[in-house]
């Protein structure tokens, strides 16, 4: 990623919907990018995986979701004509709202839904060490549960991370920069594990 640290922020948007299917993902992104084709040429753009109340063969959205991009901070301007905008995503509809700057802070803990690699659980671990040593980081991984995100046409694997004892750099370049691939369908991104804790 090119961009300095500083230049990544987060685009907090209210979302307004009911129910998405489990591999939304792709299907958000598309839609996104039909609604502001400029998102489609960054690969550095992230979408947060939307909290939902359950996670099984559909997703259901609480009442005060809100869809999160985590972007360059120069194309916040961009970002935000999706305001107001509607998207359908599997036939479900959702009704983007107002939207605010979010600045990305430290904590000493933070989690990722999932985080692509290696399906042997041992060989991921050895994969996230090495990024750890390349970005120069030092902190402590607790790995969670395999993970899978499937469409007709694609499947993408992983695991989900606890990263924890971390410090202030380490936590804000994880959160910038993230682990793995597949930013724009909400993997490898990192968020403020208190957050996450709180809902299971």
């Amino acid at each position: 990623m090119s961009h300095t640290a500083t230049d990544i922020i987060d685009l907090v948007f209210d979302l307004e919907g009911e129910m998405l299917p489990a591999d939304y993902p792709f299907e958000l992104w598309a839609s996104l990018c039909q609604l502001v084709p400029a998102l489609s040429a960054h690969q550095n753009i992230g979408v947060l995986p939307l909290r939902s109340i359950e996670q099984s063969v559909t997703t259901s959205l609480p009442k005060r979701a809100k869809l999160v991009l985590r972007i360059p901070s120069n194309l916040a301007d961009t970002a935000s004509s999706l305001s107001g905008q509607k998207l359908t995503v599997s036939g479900n509809e959702l009704q983007l709202g107002a939207w605010k700057h979010r600045a990305i802070k430290y904590y000493p803990t933070i989690h990722a839904q999932l985080v692509t690699g290696d399906p042997d659980e041992l060989n991921f671990i050895n994969q996230i060490n090495q990024q750890f040593a390349q970005m120069g980081i030092s902190g402590k991984i607790i790995c969670g549960k395999r993970h899978s995100l499937t469409s007709p046409t694609q499947q993408i694997n992983g695991y989900s991370l606890v990263l924890h004892d971390l410090t202030p750099e380490s936590s804000m370049k994880l959160q910038y920069h993230g682990l793995g691939e597949s930013r724009h369908f909400g993997c490898g991104i990192f968020v403020p594990y208190k957050v996450i804790s709180s809902l299971e």
